[in-house]
């Protein structure tokens, strides 16, 4: 059991577990869409997209090959204590991913009480969604989780670490500062939706549950949950 722990956060094993999430998105998007796949892509992956174009890297496969490629150099950098069993692992974190997806929808369907009790009215809309916005849902898993988690989060633990700031503080900065921009990020830009407190409330707390697994039980199960969760949401219908 302990094994299969820690397993779940090694970057080969998270490597294996994003390498068919991307392919599907990507892949889809694609049949789906051709040369106006574009359209389909919103949030972080449009912004990093956006970003890419900015300095001339415009091709539509250099975006998931930065992700794998930083997957790869993270796993060649871990390589020597690599699980034996990646495939176990595989499966458990596909469970896990479907498991803490469900947690937090369920969470959301009764946030209303909670939320109302701090004077907020919280509105929340479930509808059915096509294969293209099932496809969104998934790249969203994998992109926010990409720029919230793994390059924010990381990257401001990483920072503050080495300003000398001791990891117990570190840690919990850094969480709720990731969690906080990952909700106002769906605020922002032409596509962004119009403040709302309640939004903003529970898309904070949802960025610092997936921090927590991001932590405690690594990338590739922080993006398999997300991912789960927003397809949970886009397409159950109540």
């Amino acid at each position: 059991m302990k094994s299969y722990l820690l397993a779940t956060r090694h970057p080969w094993v998270c490597f294996l577990f994003l390498l068919p999430l991307l392919a599907a998105y990507e892949g889809g998007l694609f049949w789906l869409g051709g040369d106006q796949a574009v359209r389909f892509r919103n949030g972080a992956d449009a912004w990093f997209r956006w970003a890419l174009e900015v300095f001339g890297a415009g091709h539509v496969l250099i975006a998931p090959a930065i992700v794998l490629g930083v997957m790869l150099i993270w796993s060649w950098w871990r390589w020597a204590d690599r699980p034996e069993d990646p495939v176990t692992a595989w499966f458990g974190m596909a469970f896990e991913s479907v498991l803490f997806a469900v947690v937090l929808w369920q969470f959301s369907r009764n946030f209303g009480p909670i939320i109302d009790g701090l004077g907020i009215k919280l509105q929340i809309t479930v509808r059915t969604a096509p294969a293209a916005q099932i496809l969104t849902f998934i790249g969203a898993g994998i992109y926010e989780e990409v720029l919230f988690r793994l390059g924010l989060f990381g990257g401001l633990v990483l920072v503050l670490r080495v300003i000398g700031i001791p990891g117990m503080v570190a840690i919990p900065v850094a969480a709720f500062a990731a969690a906080a921009a990952f909700a106002a990020a769906h605020h922002i830009g032409p596509y962004g939706e119009p403040m709302r407190a309640d939004y903003f409330v529970f898309r904070t707390t949802a960025g610092l549950y997936f921090t927590l697994l991001f932590v405690t039980r690594g990338f590739g199960i922080a993006v398999g949950a997300h991912a789960g969760y927003d397809v949970l949401v886009g397409v159950v219908v109540v």
